[in-house]
């Protein structure tokens, strides 16, 4: 088994924000390709987008709650 140092694991730990991105892009274009639609948030709306490129606004959404780091919020149910 390898053993990593921590400047090692921080390098790599660094990737996962693109990997992540790049899987999400991947799995967009990819839900597109075999004639899915995608649901995504483009300005404050809920848009569906499908694969011929058209796209159909569901519902128009608030504008996001800032919220302080560690401050705590108690969501409606």
């Amino acid at each position: 088994m390898t053993t990593l140092n921590e400047k090692t694991m921080q390098t790599l730990e660094n990737e996962i924000p693109k990997l992540a991105e790049g899987a999400a892009k991947q799995a967009y274009l990819q839900a597109l390709a075999t004639g899915s639609s995608v649901i995504r948030v483009i300005n404050n709306q809920l848009v569906e987008t499908f694969a011929d490129g058209s796209f159909k606004v569901i519902k128009q959404l608030t504008e996001p709650t800032k919220v302080k780091l560690g401050s705590k919020v108690r969501l409606q149910a």
